[in-house]
């Protein structure tokens, strides 16, 4: 596509708009999953969401009688089975002596597995199920696939999400930094904790339409791991990284829609790899060349 041209596609607008939002709340969101040292439940969350997408069009198909890819109908069953593989987790490792970690592989491996295996019998189905073709493209990610009723509930999503960030801000900054000085003076721990890991699901499943169930953990993790190089401080490293997700997004979906035959997901995490890198390389104080210049200079 020819860039005279591109800002006056339909499709290019909706896909860089979306990418922009979804880049946005997965950046910020990450920043407490990088601080709290969850990267881990970023990859159950985003791999566990495919048994609730496939599940999601197969009920959707016996109620209506033809399948519906449609955000609206896809993400809460995404978020469903996140949510679930989460809580599952949390029960293993509390009534057994399972590890979180372990726990936390067990739960991808279950939901992951489950997920390929029903995929598979859809794709396979005879006859053959009406709208079944194109939900392989969750694994990778599929952006030109973005509508516009898409992105109504990538908007929906982006604004709650920042809504409850704002609204409860001093409260999840002490739970990221301090939990047990919050339990201290009796603040309720357990649902805050709740309501993070829910904002941390929406994170994971807002970015699946655009880079996939593979590849979304680093559209969750590396704007934050770039914002922290650059700042100390959580308000400045939470609008980083949503400043670095949304523009590496948008930056990604505009090369891919530019050059033909380059998908948007890859061309996202490569940007942000790329951004992750000259932050790890330059940032002040935490840089390593600025750390190897100073030692060199002393």
């Amino acid at each position: 596509m020819m860039w005279d041209g591109l800002f006056t596609d339909y499709t290019a607008r909706v896909v860089i708009a979306g990418s922009a939002m979804i880049g946005a709340v997965s950046g910020a969101l990450g920043c407490f999953a990088y601080l709290r040292r969850q990267s881990l439940i970023g990859d159950v969350v985003s791999h566990a969401s495919l048994l609730g997408i496939v599940l999601a069009f197969w009920i959707g198909y016996l109620v209506s009688g033809e399948g519906n890819k449609s955000l609206w109908i896809l993400v809460p069953g995404a978020i469903a089975a996140g949510v679930g593989s989460l809580l599952l987790t949390k029960l293993i490792t509390g009534r057994t002596r399972i590890k979180e970690d372990a726990g936390l592989g067990l739960m991808l491996a279950v939901f992951f597995g489950t997920g390929m295996m029903l995929l598979r019998w859809l794709q396979r189905s005879r006859p053959p199920i009406p709208g079944r073709a194109g939900l392989e493209d969750y694994l990778f990610g599929m952006a030109a696939a973005i509508t516009q009723d898409d992105l109504w509930m990538i908007a929906l999503l982006a604004v709650v999400s920042f809504a409850a960030l704002i609204l409860c801000w001093s409260r999840l900054k002490i739970l990221t930094f301090d939990p047990v000085y919050m339990a201290g003076i009796g603040l309720p721990v357990r649902r805050l904790e709740a309501l993070m890991l829910c904002l941390l699901v929406v994170g994971i499943v807002i970015g699946l339409q655009i880079v996939g169930v593979v590849l979304t953990v680093a559209l969750l993790i590396a704007p934050a791991s770039a914002a922290r190089q650059w700042t100390r401080h959580l308000g400045p490293m939470v609008t980083l990284g949503a400043a670095i997700g949304s523009i590496s997004a948008a930056s990604g979906a505009l090369v891919s829609a530019t050059f033909d035959h380059l998908p948007t997901g890859p061309c996202i995490v490569v940007i942000l790899n790329a951004v992750f890198v000259v932050s790890l390389l330059f940032a002040p104080r935490r840089g390593l060349l600025y750390r190897r210049k100073k030692r060199f200079v002393n």
